[in-house]
């Protein structure tokens, strides 16, 4: 497998333009974090806000939000950020004004949990494309799959009405639009389900709207997993690559783990080489997965990247990619570091207290 590099003078620092929308100053991307800092109403918290301007302050080429909910019935965790209505447009809007003036490209991930949402915050049964008893889903009918289609476009729309320079479509990790992808469970006979081709169909008629709803200037990204969750490195492959020269796209995130990783459930090589490989068209391909050193991140783009998401080195310091970007030995702190280090990085009490629950290592107890 031969893998493309984006060319011997291609660095960190470079400037990165798009087909739609601001140049990036650099090849940074905020990964979208979750964070749980959210109202209840999914409007944006002082905390939350306080949180993504420190990291456009940080030296960000891009600066993304944490996975918002496009709709009631989407919504996954408590404390999640929303976009599903007119009423999260205020805070929407100060956002995108703050890291406007920090001088970063913002973006909003859209994001529906599924069968991954959570019927104690909803109220109602999840959403899924096929019927699972055991995580209180039922499947979708053709009507509720278009209505999901249009609250993507509509979070879209809304997100350049509050000011955001772009969205990125949440694809990834097993929620909503990952589900249609996965080949066990999706049988559907509507059109959205089977074949490769229909499976695909929602996210090529989410991106095909997102793409006429909103203007020229207006960035249009995707996160994808490679490989699991019901979806072969194959067919992780061959989404990418159709996704990425579609001419809809501006950029495709592929959420690795962790860069160095090798496919799990066979293939050769690393599974960074397999997406790196494949026609780009005008889509920019960005990596994520363990990020935590300027070696690392160069490694990228010596593998073929074009960007990078970061995501525990944004939370140990707020200013990673500036310091990434000056300091050709740069390494995060060493771990697990103490909730004023995290304050002072400003992380919320809320988000705090999410790493200390789930993240193995991070915040000393």
């Amino acid at each position: 497998m031969t893998t493309p590099a984006p060319g011997p003078a291609a660095t960190l620092a470079d400037t990165v333009t798009f087909a739609h929308g601001p140049a990036w100053t650099n090849r940074f991307a905020l990964a979208p974090l979750t964070n749980t800092q959210s109202h209840a109403d999914g409007t944006l918290s002082d905390d939350e806000h306080r949180w993504l301007e420190a990291r456009g302050r940080g030296g960000f080429g891009l600066v993304m939000t944490a996975a918002a909910y496009v709709s009631p019935a989407g919504q996954a965790w408590g404390g999640q950020f929303g976009i599903a209505s007119d009423d999260h447009l205020p805070g929407l809007t100060r956002l995108a004004d703050a890291l406007r003036a920090t001088g970063t490209v913002s973006a909003v991930q859209l994001h529906h949990g599924g069968r991954r949402a959570d019927p104690a915050l909803t109220g109602r049964p999840n959403q899924c494309p096929w019927d699972e008893p055991s995580k209180d889903a039922v499947a979708l009918t053709t009507g509720e799959v278009e209505q999901v289609v249009a609250d993507f476009v509509a979070a879209a729309v809304r997100a350049e009405r509050a000011g955001f320079d772009g969205v990125q479509v949440h694809g990834a990790h097993g929620y909503l639009v990952g589900q249609f992808l996965d080949a066990r469970h999706n049988h559907r006979t509507d059109g959205y389900g089977g074949s490769f081709d229909d499976r695909f169909r929602i996210v090529r008629e989410i991106l095909e709207g997102i793409r006429a709803a909103t203007g020229p200037d207006f960035q249009l990204g995707l996160r994808l997993t490679p490989e699991g969750s019901g979806i072969s490195l194959e067919e992780g492959r061959e989404t990418a690559r159709q996704v990425m020269t579609s001419g809809l796209l501006d950029h495709l995130d592929m959420s690795l783990w962790d860069v160095y990783m090798k496919p799990r459930y066979g293939g050769d090589g690393l599974l960074i080489e397999h997406f790196a490989d494949l026609p780009r068209g005008g889509t920019r391909l960005g990596v994520a997965g363990a990020v935590v050193s300027t070696a690392d991140a160069r490694w990228c783009l010596e593998r073929g990247a074009d960007l990078v998401s970061v995501g525990t080195g944004a939370i140990l310091h707020h200013d990673f990619a500036a310091r990434a970007l000056a300091e050709p030995d740069f390494r995060v702190r060493e771990r697990p570091v103490t909730r004023e280090v995290l304050r002072e990085e400003s992380v919320g009490p809320a988000f705090v207290d999410y790493l200390a629950r789930g993240w193995d290592d991070l915040v000393a107890s």
